[in-house]
Order: C-alpha cells, then structure tokens, then sequence
C-alpha cells in the first residue's frame, strides 16, 4: 500500500504544484497565468485518452512492470518540467508525464483488487483516493516555499528523487499474472483518444478561438463559425460511437478496449456521471483560488500553501474516513449531502474574496468544498469497484482515469474560459463608462483580455499615452472586474454543484451494512 500510495502522491504533486506556481512560472517564462491552464490540460488530456490503452497493456505484460516502467518515464518527464525554457517544452513535458500516468493508474486499482478484499478493499481505496489530496497539500506546502525561496524548478526535480524510492520499492509489490490472450482493440483507442481530444480542445478553445463567431486567433473557421464548439461536439458524437464499437466487439466475442460491464447498471452510471461532476468542480477551484491570491492579491506561492493546504488536507481526511459512514448512511444519502455542502462552500467563497486578504473566512469556505468533495471521490469509487468483478479491477482503474483526467481538463477550461469570458466582459463595459478615451483603449489589446496583476497593468500602461489619472482609474477597473469576474465563476460552480444531485439521487439506496463488498 504505501508503494501504491507514493506513485500517486507522485503522480499527484505534479498537478497540484502547477497552479501553485503560477506565478513564478508565468514571471520566469513569460507567459500568460492561463498557459499553466493550458499545460494542465494537455496532462489531463493524454492520461483520458490512452489510460483505457494503458489497463490493456497492464494486463497484456503484467500490472508490476508496466508501473515500473511508467514510474520512470514519468520522473524523466518531471525532469523536462525542471530545464523548461518556454511553455512549449513544459507542454511537451506534461505530455510525456500523462503518457507515463496513463500507464500507472490502472495498475493501482489493479493490485489493490488482487491483494484486498471486503472491509480492507473499501479502506484500501478510500486511502488511495486520499493519497491525492495528500499529495496535494505536500505540494501547496513544498512548492510554495520552494516557490517562494530556491525558485518553481526544484519542485519538479524533487520528484525525481520520489519517483526512484517507487522504482526501489516496487520490486517488494506482488506481481499480478499477466494475461497473454488480451488483445488491444485498436479502433476502440482511435475513438476513444479522438473524443476526448476533440471535447478537450474545443472546450479548452472556446474562449481563444470563440464562443461562436471566429476570432482572429483561431487556426481556421466554418464560415465566419468558431471550430471549437463544433469540434466539442464531434467528440461527443466519437464518443457515442466508441461505445457502439464496444458493444459490437462484446457480441462477437472480442475483448473491447473497456469491458462494458462497469457500466451495465443504473447505479454505476450514476456514480460515473457524479464522479465526474465533483471531479471537474475540484480542479476549478484549484485553478481559481491560485489565480485570486497570486494575481488579485498579488501575493507568493507560500500565501497560497497557507491557504489551500487545509482544503487539500480536508479532502484527504474526508476520503479516508467517510467509509465510516457507510454503515449508517446510504451512498445516495451521502452523495446528496456532500453536494449540497460543497454548494455551500463555494457560495460563501464568493462571497466573502475580497481585494484586501481574509485568510480565515476563505480557509472556511475552502474546508467544506473539501469534506465534500474527498467524501464524493471516495464514495463514487467504492460504488464503481464493489459493482464489478476483481478481474475488471483495471478496467475501473481505466474508467476512474477517463473520469478524473477528463474532468479535471474540463473542469480547468471551464474555470478559465468562464472566468476569463466575465472579466473580458466587465472590463468593457466597465471602459465604456469610464472617462479613459478611446484614443487610449486603442492602443491596448482588449481582445485579449487576461487576468494580470496591478503592477503589470502599469508596465503596460506606461508603453502608452495614459496620463497618471488614467493609469489609477484603469488600474481600479482592473481589480473590480477581476473580484466580480472570480466571484461569478465560484456561483456559477456552486449551481453546478447543486445539478448534481440529480444523478446523485440515482446512487443506491441501500439501508445501513447493506453496501455489497468485492
């Protein structure tokens, strides 16, 4: 258990350290805060699109070397993260980390199944489902204060170190036997990686390339049309047929790239859908709480530790610890519960962010968006596992990466696409009421409106005509349209929240000791 639970921790701080060191990074590559968003979902969207790939694989050679081997192309990936010398090569890093990923997190669910059962299994998963969080504090903590002193490189060459304690540590796992008959369906993974490329980049686009009309930064148009929503919704339509190709190989008596039996009844697909809500809604709060204490506050990556390692740890405790639960509320109750608290939470998040700091409240509000979500993960997870058979064990594995690697890159484009779509819109209706002159708004691209500090606002304003009453006005537009722009993102999350009780009312009811063990 504690290889299983270091390999995610190390999987884990990568994701977490990112939007933490938003700052540094966007300073020492000069680039905008919403590449960090943009890195962060080329991971996501390569562990979504070949994790169903990665579980075939595990059972084709067995699950303890395809983790070794994707332990170490993973650290080779972190080192990459560590020499980055623009956005393009962290990009490329974090894709080869999301290939390695893909090959891991079949394995871990893989050889949880084949060495607990019952009682153990239900704890043995709730622990590796806070080993993210966990991972997630640690990094809040060690990349913030490396952030803030030794700079935001060290952090990813830290997991280098981690990554070479797993590979030792690995050799003591029990090896699960190999399964040479698998065979990988080779269409199945076409569909599959298309889809979810397509919905990610469209989603990911929406704002860069347009809503609906095209804007000059998008690579092509369909008569005058943004691609990005109709690329979103031809991945959606692979997606269909990646399932109809499934069924189809299942009646023939071919192995599908994803055995459709972890989604065969009402209670699974509930979970799946409700996994994927909460998964979404964590990584937009990950993306937005960073970007309001480093841009809007204009503090260190430290500040943020301090105020993000209590929600990381709540989710951490809330996941292990809600399986005592399990005897005295049903899953469906538990759900519905969990969702109206994170509702909550954001609600009094957007609220009480202000442009003066107020650690407290804004701690508050983030440890209850934590209970619940650690308590939502674990739970959805246990549902999915207790529901199928052990040998389907990497296929669960498989379907939880789709889940959580997809949703957390929606969930980020959707936080950055939303948040940034608002201030646009605030800062020019804003400008159009305000006495700034258009000879002035002429010389700023507001076509590209961003989530910038005050001190880079004046740098930039200084390479222009404004006078210093200009500069002071402009600069108060600034910090209310991005405090109202942050505010409206959180409400819009916590209504999003609240629709999930919908499928959340579908889980199953069962009365107290009655949740079934595999």
């Amino acid at each position: 258990m504690i290889v299983i639970v270091l390999a995610q921790i190390q999987m884990s701080f990568n994701i977490f350290a990112l939007p933490v060191l938003v700052g540094p990074i966007t300073r020492d590559l000069a680039t905008p805060a919403t590449s960090v968003a943009t890195a962060l979902v080329v991971y996501a969207l390569v562990v979504a699109a070949l994790v169903m790939v990665g579980a075939k694989v595990g059972r084709l050679f067995g699950e303890r070397p395809v983790f070794q081997v994707g332990v170490i192309v993973h650290a080779v990936a972190m080192g990459m993260m560590a020499l980055s010398a623009d956005a393009r090569m962290m990009n490329y890093a974090q894709a080869i980390a999301g290939l390695a990923a893909a090959a891991i997190v079949p394995t871990l669910v893989a050889l949880i199944a084949a060495n607990y059962r019952g009682r153990q299994q239900a704890l043995a998963v709730g622990v590796l489902a806070g080993a993210h969080p966990i991972a997630g504090a640690l990094a809040f903590f060690i990349a913030g204060s490396l952030g803030a002193t030794l700079g935001w490189r060290y952090s990813f060459g830290t997991l280098m170190f981690i990554a070479a304690a797993v590979l030792i540590l690995s050799f003591r796992l029990k090896p699960v036997p190999r399964r040479r008959e698998v065979r990988i369906d080779l269409v199945g993974a076409a569909l599959a990686a298309a889809a979810i490329a397509l919905i990610t980049f469209g989603f990911n686009n929406l704002n860069a390339w347009g809503l609906v009309l095209a804007k000059p930064t998008a690579p092509f148009s369909l008569i005058e049309l943004s691609p990005a929503p109709f690329m979103a919704v031809l991945g959606i339509v692979l997606g269909q047929a990646f399932f109809v190709w499934g069924r189809r190989r299942a009646a023939g008596d071919r192995t599908p790239l994803l055995s459709l039996e972890v989604l065969d009844s009402v209670y699974e697909r509930a979970a799946l859908f409700a996994m994927f809500i909460i998964g979404a809604l964590g990584p937009a709060i990950n993306f937005l709480i960073p970007v309001y204490i480093q841009i809007v506050q204009d503090r260190s990556t430290f500040d943020t530790a301090v105020a993000v390692i209590p929600y990381t740890l709540a989710i951490a405790g809330a996941s292990i610890f809600v399986v005592r639960a399990y005897d005295k509320l049903t899953p469906r109750q538990i759900a519905i519960a969990a969702f109206v608290l994170f509702a909550v939470a954001l609600v009094l998040l957007a609220f009480t962010i202000r442009n003066d700091w107020g650690t407290p409240v804004v701690i508050l509000g983030l440890v209850l968006a934590g209970l619940g979500e650690g308590a939502l993960l674990t739970l959805m997870f246990n549902v999915l596992v207790t529901a199928s058979p052990p040998e389907l064990a990497g296929d669960v594995g498989a379907l939880r990466g789709v889940a959580n690697n997809l949703s957390t890159a929606l969930g980020t484009a959707f936080a950055s696409v939303v948040a940034v779509s608002l201030l646009g819109l605030i800062v020019t209706t804003s400008l159009n009421r305000s006495a700034i002159p258009d000879s002035l708004k002429t010389q700023v691209n507001l076509d590209n409106v961003n989530f910038v500090t005050n001190a880079h606002l004046k740098e930039a304003l200084a390479r222009t005509t404004a006078t210093t009453e200009q500069v002071d006005e402009a600069v108060a537009i600034n910090q209310e349209a991005r405090l109202r722009a942050l505010r409206a993102s959180f409400l819009i999350l916590a209504g999003i929240a609240l629709l999930a009780i919908f499928p959340a009312s579908r889980l199953p009811d069962y009365r107290p000791g009655e949740i079934p063990c595999g």
